[in-house]
């Protein structure tokens, strides 16, 4: 026994020793790597912002497509790329010591995608086309199958992504202060986008600037979420772990998915709320095809319920930031579901023009609150070698659940009417609401213990 004690003590004190040179090195490289993060997630985040509201993009794939089945589609074929790429990207890089280079891949692939809508809606033809195929006739219209291809892309790399910039942000940023860096980054970027939204439509989709504002304001998001990137590539400075996991084949790392979950009961919880909160998204590209049924849609119009959407992060971020700082993320997305559901009340029952704003506000808060809350508790779950798939197991599901809320909801709003989507939609929240407050303890409290 002796022996064993001294041929393992130097073990431990090497690994000591190179878990107080990793601390140090996230402490003493802090500001330029908060920087970088901030200036990522403000510029980059705009961008997104503009592509993933429920405004923009939904509206013209309505306006191009007439469907409603196919803006589920689109909307399911984003998240179809994201239930097998977090996961891929989880094998990827949980092995490797620096992981820069596959974020700037991913992320910049991504963008690629971004750039590919805005191109189609110039260049690619709406016409109707009719092919003749052995089980019989299709129409074909190149640009919707143009988009929606690059809608897919758009969902496999940004799947990915999320992977890797959490796992870049749990690296240098310290769990003291993520919650405020979410909040300025979000904040100040949500103040930026929904300025953007506002003049987009306003005048981008209002004016058809360039021939066409939709194309406009996609190639917009593109060139701001671009020169977000640049400045993470230039300012982080990444530590090398003092531990990781050996590399594994893809195949065995989905076989270690029900040991990941089942060894921690409050994770697990916490998995189920996500799938139900990502399920309640069934109505979210349907928001403003609804209103355009109660009042009259115009650029002013949907640049307004945009500037209301997007600037809801300016008013919000700041206090969920600061919130999760002092109390943890759970107190952070039990408020956020609750406005969740209040909001989507609010947009069912009041039809003027002041109440719309304000449920689309609240939707706005309520949505930024729960992606600051999921993707910040998520890195406090378990051990930290186990972080890159545990982000990929989180993504994976959510993706699972968003891909067929769309699909879903594209249908039955065809069949029985926006009313009964939202109506699902609030069955999911309330559902994600009660295991949240009864089944989900906050993980910082297990930390600090």
């Amino acid at each position: 026994m002796d022996t064993s004690i001294e041929t393992t003590a130097p073990v431990e004190d090497d690994l000591a020793e190179r878990e107080a040179a990793y601390e140090k090195f996230v402490w003493d490289n802090l500001k330029r790597n908060y920087l970088g993060n901030y200036l990522h997630g403000m510029l980059g985040m705009t961008g997104f912002r503009l592509v993933n509201a429920p405004t923009f993009l939904p509206a013209y794939l309505h306006m191009i497509s007439g469907s409603n089945a196919i803006v589920g589609l689109g909307l399911a074929l984003q998240q179809v790329g994201g239930i097998i790429s977090p996961i891929f990207a989880g094998t990827k890089i949980e092995h490797r010591k620096k992981v820069m280079p596959a974020a700037m891949l991913m992320g910049g692939l991504g963008r690629v995608a971004i750039l590919g809508i805005a191109l189609s809606a110039w260049f690619v033809t709406n016409d109707k086309y009719v092919l003749t195929l052995p089980w019989g006739r299709v129409e074909v219209q190149p640009l919707v199958w143009s988009v929606l291809f690059f809608m897919l892309m758009f969902g496999i790399f940004m799947g990915a992504q999320r992977v890797v910039f959490s796992l870049l942000m749990s690296k240098v940023i310290p769990l003291s202060r993520r919650g405020r860096l979410q909040a300025w980054r979000n904040a100040t970027g949500g103040a930026i986008a929904a300025v953007l939204a506002f003049v987009a439509g306003r005048y981008f989709i209002g004016g058809n600037l360039f021939g066409n504002g939709y194309a406009t304001t996609f190639l917009f998001a593109c060139i701001l979420t671009t020169i977000g990137l640049w400045a993470l590539q230039m300012l982080l400075k990444e530590p090398e772990p003092p531990t990781t996991r050996a590399e594994g084949r893809f195949r065995d790392r989905l076989r270690d998915f029900p040991k990941l979950i089942a060894e921690d009961r409050a994770y697990a919880f916490f998995l189920i709320v996500q799938m139900l909160a990502t399920s309640a998204r069934i109505a979210t590209p349907f928001y403003i095809l609804y209103v355009g049924e109660k009042i009259e849609m115009t650029g002013m119009t949907l640049g307004l319920l945009s500037l209301g959407f997007l600037g809801a992060d300016t008013a919000s971020n700041l206090i969920w930031g600061y919130l999760g700082d002092k109390t943890g993320f759970r107190l952070v997305l039990i408020f956020s579901v609750a406005a969740w559901i209040a909001a989507t009340v609010l947009l069912m029952t009041v039809h003027s023009t002041p109440a719309i704003f304000m449920s689309f506000f609240g939707l706005g808060a309520a949505q930024a609150g729960y992606m600051m809350a999921a993707q910040t508790m998520i890195l406090e779950f378990g051990e930290r070698d186990d972080l890159p798939m545990r982000i990929a197991v989180s993504a994976t599901a959510e993706s699972i659940t968003a891909t067929l809320g769309p699909l879903v909801g594209g249908a039955v709003a065809d069949l029985f009417g926006y009313s009964f989507v939202f109506g699902a939609s609030l069955g999911f929240l309330a559902a994600a609401l009660l295991i949240l407050i009864l089944a989900v303890r906050e993980p910082r409290l297990r930390l600090a213990a």
